[in-house]
C-alpha cells in the first residue's frame, strides 16, 4: 500500500487498528511503524515501509532485538532517533520478561530459576557476557555484577573481578552466569578452566561458588547438575 499512512483508510492505519481491535491484530511491520512513528521524507517511504525494510534486512523481531543502533541506522530511511526508539522498545520487552523471574532478596533455589531469569536477556547477545550473582548466607541474592563482555579468557575473567565485589558486599557465595552466542550451552575447555580457577579462589577466600550456569538458546547447562563443580 503506497502513500503516507495518513492517506490510508482509517481502519487500515496501525494506530487506529490497535485502538479498535487490540495490539495482537497488528503485524510485526505495523508494530514497528508505531514505534518509528514517521516515514522518510527523502525516499517517501512510510513508517510501515521502514518496518518492512527492517524485517526484510534482519528477518524477525528477535533478530532485530540483537542488532546495534548503528546497524539499524544502516537501513535507508532510518536515523538515530528512530533506531533509538526501536532499541528502547525492544529493551523494555526484554526487561519485562527478565524482571518477573528474579529480584534482589529472592532466595536461590535451582539453576532453572537463574536460567528463566536470564535467557530472554542473554540468548540473542552476539557477545559473551559473564555475570556473578552475589548471595548472602541464606542464599538470597544481594546483587548482580557484570564481570566481562566479550569472548571468555582467563585475562578478562579474573578472580579479583568476581570476588572484590563479593568481599565488599560481604557475600557468602556466588553464582556464575554467562551466555553462548552460538546457542549451544555445552561448556568449552575455557569454561571449565575458568570455573576451576574461580572455585579455587573462592575456597581460599571462604566464598563458595554455588554453580556456573551457561545460557543458550532454549537450553542451559548447570555445572552442578552435570557434576562439573
Amino acid at each position: 500500500m503506497g502513500g503516507g499512512i495518513k492517506e490510508w483508510p482509517e481502519d487500515e492505519r496501525p494506530r487506529e487498528k490497535l485502538v479498535r481491535r487490540g495490539a495482537g491484530i497488528l503485524t510485526d511491520a505495523e508494530l514497528l511503524a508505531l514505534i518509528i512513528r514517521t516515514g522518510d521524507s527523502v525516499t517517501k517511504h512510510s513508517a510501515i515501509d521502514l518496518g518492512r525494510a527492517l524485517l526484510q534486512r534482519f528477518g524477525d523481531l528477535r533478530t532485530l532485538a540483537g542488532t546495534t543502533a548503528a546497524e539499524l541506522c544502516a537501513v535507508k530511511g532510518m536515523g538515530t532517533a528512530k533506531a533509538a526508539s526501536i532499541k528502547a522498545a525492544l529493551e523494555i520487552a526484554s526487561r519485562i520478561n527478565t524482571d518477573r523471574f528474579l529480584v534482589c532478596s529472592d532466595r536461590f533455589t535451582s539453576p532453572e530459576q537463574i536460567y528463566n531469569h536470564y535467557h530472554f536477556a542473554l540468548r540473542d547477545r552476539r557477545k559473551e557476557y559473564f555475570l556473578a550473582l552475589l548471595l548472602d548466607g541464606k542464599n538470597r541474592i544481594i546483587r548482580e555484577v557484570q564481570v566481562s563482555e566479550g569472548s571468555l579468557n582467563q585475562s578478562i575473567v579474573h578472580p579479583r573481578e568476581v570476588f572484590n565485589p563479593a568481599v565488599r558486599e560481604s557475600a557468602a557465595a556466588v553464582i556464575l552466569v554467562h551466555n553462548h552466542p552460538t546457542g549451544d550451552p555445552a561448556p568449552s575447555r575455557e569454561d571449565l578452566e575458568i570455573t576451576r580457577r574461580l572455585r579455587e579462589a573462592g575456597d581460599l577466600m571462604g566464598i563458595k561458588v554455588l554453580d556456573h550456569i551457561i545460557v543458550g538458546d532454549g537450553r542451559f547447562t548447570s555445572f552442578v547438575s552435570q557434576g562439573l563443580l
